[in-house]
């Protein structure tokens, strides 16, 4: 979903919400005999969790809601004293929750943790399938050795399938490029000879990302035997849809006590996870059933509260067993497989400087592989390096790169007046331009020049935002189309439509199979009247009415959120000249890494070093249940 500029935190909105629910909370702990005082911390309390969930937290760390310089434990012996707030590993029903860690909840954010804790152990506690030789020979013939690899060297995606094939549960993470569709359409490929009933489900949060997933393995299942190809899934559903969301109840058909009918569960750009969605998923697929998560630890966290695949890729270490099992099913000698180093553990402040004897430890050891090698650009291309310096939040060395210039593939544009991104906006899309003047009846033509540019933004408001953007290129798409016929252009009418318009669609709707995030393009058709031609899968395009449309917006520039998943040959990504929270490390890599060939960066320098120095911090404690239910 799209997170409006009025549901930020600290909004009007948010606050009213968290008074009215602060209010609530101290008649509740005045009625069960608190004193004021307790009454009152637990007002301040009510309020901080409140707002932290409106702000992606899953919890407020003790120390942040007692503020600076103040006693926490004199505030946590309030809070307990209030009627109002329960301690795990029983918290009852009231509405705050206060666990050891010094982590506050609300009751129900608390309560997804610990139900998405426990599917997960459930899911990874799973008796390994073992290693035979039948399984060998598949991975073999399935992943052959890339030429010029070293004797003995790891395939890192072969690994990653025969730890799926192995396991209840696995986490898989990659950046662009990394092979994670082509390597779970092998493993399939390898499942679906093992188990040619086997009953898989493809899933994603969006339909866009459904519908790519789909295609995507379609793809790079051609080359496979028919038997198999036949067997594999059609189509992939939004998370919503495969649990049969009721958009009026606000409820799902499928549940832990009307499970999904599926034996595999694929889901794709799992970073998109919130941890409301998250729980419901998980516990709605049956006993015995395999679960691979996808996506990218490095990328975005969902709008709604929680890191969920963030912290679940934490810990990629793998035991003594599970190597030489991993070793043997994929050919490799003893010691071959050498998994990298866990990330620190988040503390209950949200940052990684917790007890280095807890670092990364998350219970789910045994189910984590990084992807790490690109096949869509090497580490000394342009975009790979810049992306390393991001991750590794290096700012001075990222700032002495850019301005230095040395690769093609990547161009600083440091903002001077305010016309130059659009500019550089409307020369990135002359290509679609051109191709609309030749032939505006073409959509595959006119579809693929459009998806070979696009623009990015940190923000939707501002001169460098969302907004401002798609106004200033709809007035040049307007001008370069300008040789269009008259009833194409529609130009100086009232109407918002023209030929040429790409729009997004920003709301579900299922009977027009349309989805939160899809582009069409308004394009005519054979008769001359516009309409909004939308992929379908498998290929082909259909033609919606624009009257018929959901809520849409004009998508000639999109945010970095919205861009998940997507790739294009180049991107003008545009920070805000101004600070904002938004910035951060994982916006920036996601923004730089949708290009495959070039980025043009358009940022000041105070912008870009804060995007670099600020890891996004969501405070949970998702790591602390997994920890507390495999201990």
């Amino acid at each position: 979903m799209i997170r409006d500029d009025d549901d930020r935190p600290g909004s009007a909105p948010a606050r009213r919400l968290a008074t009215a629910f602060a209010a609530h909370v101290q008649r509740w702990s005045l009625q069960a005999g608190a004193s004021a005082e307790a009454a009152a911390a637990a007002v301040r309390a009510a309020a901080a969790a409140s707002l932290a969930t409106s702000s992606g937290d899953a919890c407020v760390p003790l120390a942040q809601v007692a503020g600076e310089g103040a006693d926490a434990a004199a505030l946590r012996t309030l809070l307990l004293a209030s009627g109002v707030v329960a301690q795990p590993p029983v918290p009852g029903m009231q509405p705050l929750v206060l666990d050891g860690g010094d982590r506050l909840y609300l009751h129900r954010y608390y309560d997804y943790e610990h139900r998405l804790a426990r599917r997960l152990l459930q899911l990874a506690g799973r008796a390994p399938q073992p290693v035979t030789a039948d399984l060998r020979e598949r991975l073999a013939a399935l992943f052959p050795r890339a030429p010029g690899a070293a004797s003995g060297e790891a395939d890192w995606q072969q690994v990653a399938a025969a730890l799926a094939l192995r396991n209840g549960l696995a986490i898989v993470s990659g950046g662009p490029g990394t092979g994670k569709t082509s390597t779970v359409a092998r493993l399939l490929a390898c499942l679906l000879e093992q188990q040619p009933d086997a009953r898989i489900v493809l899933a994603a949060p969006t339909g866009k990302a459904a519908a790519r997933m789909g295609e995507a393995l379609r793809e790079r299942a051609a080359g496979f035997p028919a038997r198999v190809r036949e067997r594999l899934p059609a189509e992939a559903f939004t998370v919503h849809r495969l649990l049969g969301y009721h958009p009026g109840r606000g409820s799902f058909r499928h549940d832990a006590a009307n499970p999904l009918l599926l034996d595999v569960l694929v889901v794709d750009e799992a970073s998109m996870l919130d941890l409301a969605l998250a729980t419901r998923l998980l516990e709605a697929v049956p006993p015995g059933a395999r679960v691979i998560l996808l996506g990218d630890k490095d990328q975005l966290a969902a709008v709604e509260s929680g890191a969920v695949f963030s912290e679940l890729c934490a810990d990629p270490s793998l035991g003594d067993a599970c190597r030489r099992e991993l070793e043997a099913a994929c050919g490799l000698p003893a010691g071959a497989i050498r998994p990298p180093a866990p990330r620190a553990a988040t503390g209950a402040d949200g940052s990684r400087e917790a007890d280095p004897a807890d670092a990364g430890h998350t219970g789910l050891r045994d189910s984590v592989v990084w992807l790490q090698r690109s096949y869509r650009f090497d580490a000394g291309s342009g975009i790979g390096q810049l992306a390393a310096f991001i991750n590794a939040g290096r700012a001075d060395p990222a700032v002495a790169w850019l301005h230095a210039g040395a690769d093609a593939g990547v161009a600083w544009h440091v903002p001077g007046s305010g016309a130059q991104a659009v500019a550089l906006a409307r020369a990135g899309l002359q290509r679609y331009f051109d191709a609309l003047l030749a032939s505006p009846h073409d959509v595959d033509a006119a579809s693929q020049a459009f998806a070979s540019f696009r623009v990015l933004c940190a923000v939707r408001e501002g001169p460098q935002g969302v907004e401002a953007l798609n106004q200033a290129l709809t007035q040049q798409a307007r001008a370069a189309l300008a040789g269009l016929p008259d009833a194409l252009r529609r130009a100086g009418g009232a109407s918002p439509w023209f030929a040429g318009r790409p729009v997004m669609v920003l709301a579900n709707d299922y009977a027009l199979q349309l989805f939160n995030g899809d582009i069409g393009l308004a394009l005519p058709d054979a008769q001359g009247v516009l309409q909004v031609w939308f992929p379908q899968a498998g290929g082909g395009w259909r033609a919606v009415a624009p009257v018929r449309l959901p809520a849409h917006e004009t998508a000639f520039a999109m945010t970095v959120h919205k861009s998940q998943g997507s790739e294009f040959e180049s991107v003008l990504l545009v920070l805000p000249a101004a600070q904002s929270p938004v910035l951060t490390r994982e916006l920036l890599y996601t923004g730089v890494t949708r290009a495959r060939e070039r980025v043009d960066l358009f940022a000041g320098e105070d912008a870009l070093r804060a995007a670099i120095a600020r890891g996004t911090e969501r405070h949970t404690g998702l790591q602390a249940r997994l920890r507390e239910g495999a201990d």
